[in-house]
């Protein structure tokens, strides 16, 4: 962020307002705080009308559910628990709610005969993949004006975000 004399500042082009910042806070992480509130809020509403998309029954929260399953195949619904940050019963809940609508199934871990694996049925990768190919297609229109080598680094960012905040 670029400072004029105002102690105002620029941010993707965009004026921020000066704010007063708390003792060791940073302008720089104020307005990444607020950006960040935005884009997760809007994030929010577009899963869910994804998720709505892929079956008008299905929370909004599953989509990313659905996202994981197609890119990393059969997992336990603990791995998918972790993964997404959720507790045991909220994924068991979510899990069985997906499964009545028919877009994923479970089956005896073959490691592990206690243990179940979650993966997509034909209807749900058929489903999800339709949508997630309007989703692409949407971020290329909308975002046509970027250089290649933007959306890149912003992917690698938002990748060195979601990895930070793992740990």
């Amino acid at each position: 962020m670029h400072e004029d004399v105002n102690g105002e500042g620029n941010l993707g082009g965009q004026r921020v307002e000066s704010t007063t910042p708390g003792p060791g806070v940073e302008r720089e992480f104020l307005a990444l705080e607020r950006e960040l509130t935005v884009f997760l809020r809007r994030a929010r509403a577009n899963s869910g009308e994804m998720a709505r998309e892929v079956h008008p029954d299905l929370e909004p929260s599953a989509y990313g559910l659905l996202v994981r399953l197609d890119e990393c195949g059969r997992q336990r619904a603990t791995e998918l628990a972790a993964y997404i940050g959720v507790g045991k019963a909220t994924m068991s809940r979510q899990l069985r709610a997906m499964e009545e609508l028919g877009l994923i199934a479970r089956e005896p871990d073959p490691a592990d005969g206690r243990a179940w694996l979650v993966h997509l049925t034909d209807e749900g990768s058929v489903r999800f993949r339709t949508v997630r190919e309007a989703r692409r297609a949407r971020y290329v229109r909308e975002m046509a004006a970027w250089d290649r080598t933007e959306v890149a680094e912003l992917a690698r960012l938002l990748h060195q975000l979601n990895l930070g905040m793992e740990k």
